[in-house]
């Protein structure tokens, strides 16, 4: 029983390491390591959902940077892999999300902010200038 035990954990080992292979690991190839790092920066983790893939320690950002290094080793762009990425995980996935019905408030909302805070501090200034 416990070498069964013993050989089942030696199979599974493997298998279990395979899906954060590379979550810490660089690639060989400098160029494909700065695509994907470049990538991961720019990639909310789910998690976290503060954080980058890139930063996060969350075990859901390491398969996430093992998945974008495994893509981009197999000749995926980072612009394929980002739109995978948002068509898995939504819009909500990117830190640049794209101007579409749901998100341009989050695209309008500082220019009505900037405006209404000239519009605040114009009429101060218009008050005291009077006084």
């Amino acid at each position: 029983m416990k070498r069964a035990l013993i050989a089942l954990a030696l199979i599974a080992a493997p298998a279990l390491g395979q899906e954060a292979s590379l979550a810490n690991v660089q690639l060989r190839d400098p160029v494909k390591e700065a695509e994907a790092k470049a990538l991961m920066e720019t990639i909310r983790c789910v998690e976290c959902q503060g954080q980058s893939v890139a930063d996060s320690d969350a075990a859901i950002a390491g398969s996430m940077r093992s998945v974008i290094r495994e893509r981009i080793q197999a000749g995926e762009t980072p612009d394929q892999i980002r739109a995978w990425l948002i068509e898995r995980y939504g819009d909500y996935i990117t830190y640049d999300p794209p101007m579409s019905a749901v998100t341009w408030p989050l695209w309008l909302a500082p220019i009505v902010l900037l405006v209404a805070g000239v519009a605040i501090a114009r009429s101060n200034f218009r008050k005291r200038g009077r006084r």
